[in-house]
């Protein structure tokens, strides 16, 4: 049906010439196979291979990448590394020397000013001109001298020492000093405590005479127990006697440091163990230098101490005028039984005239001298006081 034209070696081809790869026809104007290959090459690889002539022997035009890769290699060329290296000489020098090369904060931050990525850069890289200030100030930090007056490399001259450091140890031992100091005393305080309550007040003077500096440390523990109270009963009985006529004339058993005579215009008679003040007189509570019925107040604050109490009240209504006034204030849990307190009290020759017990540190109670103890030189039952025994803390 239809007829095969016959194959002929030596004739022409067809009329419609052949047409190559991607329609690209053969003849004179398409690029030789080698040619094509070294361009697919080049553009594999535009920073390894170098720029080969293009056609008719003219230059080949670089890529935007060729051209950045190149500028990078003219500038390691010029600082003296390698080609492609990209480090700053004085990087190298320092990696060379074993020191660890500073880097400002435009290369650790990513994204702060001194990256390229306003030239074209990539993130983390600087500019030239950016670069050589890097290398002048790396420089100038290599030529400031790093040693300090001792030759030990840290702080230079210009760094002040840290203040304290030097006089830390010194401070923490007379801190320690303190508090062991504090504590002896406190252990002191307890014991002496314990001897006034445990003692007759003949036995507390014997032991203040011979160890004056003894007194002095119960006062004070004394004045810091008494001072975290919310109120000291020493002022309650100094508003009370405000209160009264100044021409009365007042005995202070047990004065301390003289809080009472200093705040009230009344004659004041001041005994004690130990004179802590030039107003003091020293003598034993059982026993002090007063005619009979000299005083209108007689004053007991927190100083009804001694197992011999029954003899220090009753020295206090010998002094006593009839119908004179006795002031009590005493450490609230020292009371067993206030009732048999009173009681006791009366048989003593005094009345009760009003009772303060509203504080839960002390109470204070007022007396009346009605007359001579009715039970001298007798125990009266229900005078009994505990002793005041600080814990241990």
């Amino acid at each position: 049906m239809f007829a095969e034209a016959e194959w002929n070696d030596g004739a022409e081809g067809p009329a419609r010439a052949r047409s190559g790869p991607r329609g690209v026809p053969e003849g004179p104007g398409r690029p030789a196979p080698a040619a094509a290959a070294g361009k697919r090459r080049r553009r594999r690889l535009p920073g390894d291979c170098a720029a080969e002539p293009g056609r008719d022997g003219e230059p080949a035009r670089k890529r935007p990448g060729e051209r950045r890769q190149a500028a990078r290699r003219r500038a390691a060329a010029e600082d003296g590394g390698p080609a492609g290296s990209g480090e700053p000489r004085a990087e190298r020098e320092a990696q060379q020397s074993g020191q660890r090369p500073d880097r400002d904060a435009s290369a650790e931050l990513p994204g702060a000013l001194g990256t390229g990525a306003a030239g074209g850069e990539p993130a983390g890289r600087l500019s030239r001109r950016r670069r050589r200030n890097k290398q002048k100030n790396q420089r100038r930090q290599q030529d400031e001298p790093r040693a300090g007056p001792g030759g030990e490399q840290g702080a230079g001259p210009g760094v002040p020492e840290p203040p304290g450091l030097g006089a830390a140890p010194s401070g923490r031992s007379a801190a320690l000093r303190a508090r062991m100091e504090e504590r002896l005393l406190a252990a002191r305080f307890r014991y002496i405590n314990q001897q006034l309550y445990t003692s007759t007040s003949r036995e507390a003077a014997q032991l203040f005479q011979t160890d004056p500096e003894a007194f002095e440390i119960y006062h004070r523990g004394f004045a810091q127990q008494v001072g975290r109270w919310p109120e000291n009963p020493v002022h309650r009985i100094i508003r009370y006697l405000r209160r009264r006529p100044a021409s009365l004339v007042v005995a202070d058993f047990g004065c301390g440091d003289c809080k009472i005579a200093s705040s009230v215009r009344n004659k004041v008679h001041s005994f004690d163990l130990v004179p802590l003040s030039p107003l003091v007189t020293v003598c034993d509570m059982a026993k002090v230098p007063l005619v009979d019925e000299s005083v209108d107040i007689a004053v007991f604050c927190l100083a009804l101490m001694g197992t011999n109490l029954q003899e220090i009240l009753e020295e206090a209504n010998r002094v006593l005028k009839q119908g004179g006034t006795l002031m009590v204030a005493e450490v609230a849990s020292r009371f067993e039984d206030i009732r048999a307190f009173v009681n006791a009290m009366a048989q003593l020759g005094f009345k009760s005239v009003s009772k303060d017990l509203s504080s839960a540190f002390f109470h204070l109670l007022e007396f009346a001298k009605t007359g001579p103890p009715r039970r001298h030189h007798r125990p009266a039952p229900g005078l009994r006081l505990r002793p005041c025994l600080y814990k241990r803390r």
